[in-house]
């Protein structure tokens, strides 16, 4: 077994959780390589363990069998730049909040490698959305995707932006908001569940477009199949919006041709039969608990 391991940040009370993935690991005779900053961060733990390191740029190709993520959701969205169109399948040890991505538990971390030997898991691909500017800038360093969501949004004033939108060129309509929210079915429970867009299961081949609080209230969120190809061109009082991928930002010129599309990879989460979706809703959004007392 291959497996790659990273981490944005490590706290000390996360080390008991690194050293039981690492002894199971051991177990299976598994070659173990771990980002290069984060290893730096787990070195007094990890020591002649670890085969080798890796960056976003050089140390991974598909031949690894699993990528763990060790945080929260934001730090499997940024480990999906590192996985790119590989297919590693990933899974996130969750070391805070619970979360609608990285979701098993690391008390249980133990569990994520013998129920992975066992085969007591899924595959299941998750869909990107990938931005093209119709520019050579290199706003986004060649990583153009994201799993949750691409947003437009205003930049340095309390206006709204216009954001006129076209669904496979066809005109839609000019949201006049704070911006607009462009997410997978992964995102809708982020960024996009937050200003009322709908839950939608992982598997669902559909995009969503939730706009930021809109001033035409009769502006509501739409799904639209994943196929579609999807138009953007903002303007307002400012020179310059934003355009976000995930939690990668870049500050974009108004006027400027935004075309969003599904991407042509997806990305390979594990999910473990005792960790689901379904339940993940349950727990995050109480549904099923009587609240009145």
């Amino acid at each position: 077994m291959k497996v790659a391991i990273y981490g944005q940040s490590f706290q000390k009370e996360d080390q008991l959780c690194v050293m039981e993935l690492l002894d199971e690991l051991k177990k299976l005779d598994a070659s173990i390589y771990v980002e290069e900053n984060f290893n730096k961060l787990v070195a007094t733990i990890t020591k002649e363990q670890v085969k080798g390191t890796f960056t976003q740029s050089v140390g991974l190709d598909s031949s690894f069998d699993m990528f763990v993520s060790f945080g929260g959701d934001g730090t499997m969205l940024r480990a999906v730049t590192y996985i790119k169109d590989y297919g590693i399948p990933i899974v996130g040890v969750n070391t805070g909040r619970l979360g609608f991505l990285s979701t098993f538990k690391k008390e249980n971390v133990r569990k994520l490698v013998t129920e992975f030997e066992a085969g007591h898991y899924t595959i299941e691909e998750r869909t990107l959305v990938e931005v093209e500017l119709n520019s050579d800038l290199g706003e986004f360093h060649g990583i153009n995707f994201a799993l949750n969501e691409i947003t437009v949004s205003r930049k340095d004033t309390t206006s709204m932006i216009t954001v006129e939108t076209w669904l496979d060129d066809e005109y839609l309509t000019s949201y006049w908001s704070d911006g607009l929210i462009v997410s997978t079915p992964t995102g809708s429970t982020g960024y996009s569940l937050s200003c009322g867009g709908p839950v939608i299961a992982p598997s669902a081949e559909s995009l969503v477009l939730t706009p930021i609080a809109p001033h035409n209230l009769n502006a509501r969120p739409l799904v639209i199949s994943d196929k579609t190809q999807i138009r953007l061109k903002v303007s307002g009082r400012e020179q310059t919006h934003l355009v976000s991928l995930d939690s990668r930002i870049a500050d974009i010129p108004n006027g400027k041709e935004i075309r969003i599309k599904k991407a042509d990879f997806t990305i390979k989460m594990i999910e473990y039969k005792s960790e689901s979706f379904l339940k993940t809703l349950r727990n995050k959004l109480l549904w099923g608990e009587d609240r009145r007392n």
